[in-house]
């Protein structure tokens, strides 16, 4: 590993220590553990969810999952109903108090935020770019799952157009756009082909 590498995995882990102590906090206030916080707040973003979907978003185990989900039912937080889809599946659901109690949990850190806000807007986009193909990268080697990012999106059209501040395209909505608005978890998310994941994450990766 090169000299800035090892700079950069050293302040990944230093990030990653904050964020997790930041988050054992805001889960214990409310009285959860991360794992449980998290999936109250994926089901409040995403809604209802399989077990199965929402055991390989979140990289836990099946039965991290279930215990997690056991304990939220018993709390009054969280249930089963049956997967319209599949009469023979269950999706995992919020109650109307899990929907209270995620609405307390911060999307982040507190003081994380103006720390990225006092950043210039140019070094956002390379932050969110050079993240953007660090995870991208993960998920490739099989070390995260796959998450609804724009890089493995069927509407993303990398590099599409000559404007240096808005190369590329959104199909979905027909709009070009740059570095600082990728997305990392998109509602509008529809999986792309692998091999044309493969394209666009070589052809962004190419052009700086």
């Amino acid at each position: 590993m090169s000299a800035p590498a090892e700079e950069i995995a050293h302040a990944l882990s230093r990030l990653a220590l904050y964020w997790r102590a930041a988050g054992w906090r805001a889960a214990g206030a409310q009285g959860l553990t991360p794992t449980q916080a998290e999936i109250l707040s994926r089901l409040a973003a995403d809604g209802p969810m399989r077990s199965g979907d929402l055991a390989r978003q979140l990289g836990v185990s099946a039965p991290t999952l279930t215990d997690a989900v056991s304990t939220l039912a018993a709390k009054g937080l969280a249930g089963r109903q049956p997967d319209p889809l599949d009469r023979r599946a269950a999706r995992v659901v919020l109650t109307p108090r899990g929907a209270e109690t995620a609405a307390l949990l911060p999307e982040m850190p507190e003081a994380i935020a103006p720390v990225l806000d006092g950043l210039a807007d140019s070094e956002r986009a390379g932050l969110l770019r050079g993240l953007t193909l660090v995870i991208r990268g993960l998920q490739e080697a099989g070390a995260i799952p796959v998450q609804r990012m724009c890089l493995t999106c069927r509407h993303f059209r990398p590099h599409a157009h000559e404007d240096a501040a808005r190369p590329h395209h959104c199909a979905f909505v027909d709009a070009a756009f740059g570095d600082g608005a990728l997305r990392l978890a998109c509602a509008d998310h529809e999986e792309a082909p692998e091999e044309e994941r493969a394209r666009h994450f070589a052809r962004f990766a190419a052009v700086a």
